[in-house]
């Protein structure tokens, strides 16, 4: 049993990598119709269902129009899509992510900056080494 529970979590893992998958499995949770969503998100309806298809890859703005139009992160989106690495959550990007009175492209660019921030901070961290004992004989 426990190999018949190995593939269906691949199978679904593989389901969701798909971002066209992954958009209809939102629009459907929102309970959003693929003609409502498309008209939301300024693309045509054969147009959206290529995407859900799996048959068209989207650029990373008709990605941005498609996560308003699902009030969901573009940066979820993104990251579906092979656009962005996933990163580590955190207090602060939680609270990024979660802010209403931010539009999507100022969430980003608070991310981006955050992210930048923490790796900077990451390199100024030397590792302690055996060098400034051995100098002191």
């Amino acid at each position: 049993m426990g190999h018949v529970v190995g593939h269906a979590g691949q199978a679904v893992g593989q389901a969701v990598d798909d971002i066209g998958a992954y958009i209809r499995s939102q629009r459907e949770g929102a309970q959003v119709s693929l003609r409502q969503l498309a008209r939301t998100a300024g693309v045509s309806n054969p147009y959206l269902s290529q995407i859900e298809r799996g048959l068209r890859k989207p650029s990373a703005e008709i990605l941005q129009q498609i996560a308003k139009g699902l009030r969901i992160s573009a940066e979820a989106l993104y990251v579906k899509a092979g656009f962005l690495e996933e990163r580590p959550a955190s207090a602060v990007t939680d609270a990024v992510v979660a802010d209403p009175d931010l539009t999507e492209r100022q969430k980003q660019v608070l991310l981006d900056i955050y992210q930048s921030f923490r790796r900077e901070t990451d390199r100024d961290v030397v590792p302690a080494t055996d060098e400034s004992s051995s100098h002191e004989e």
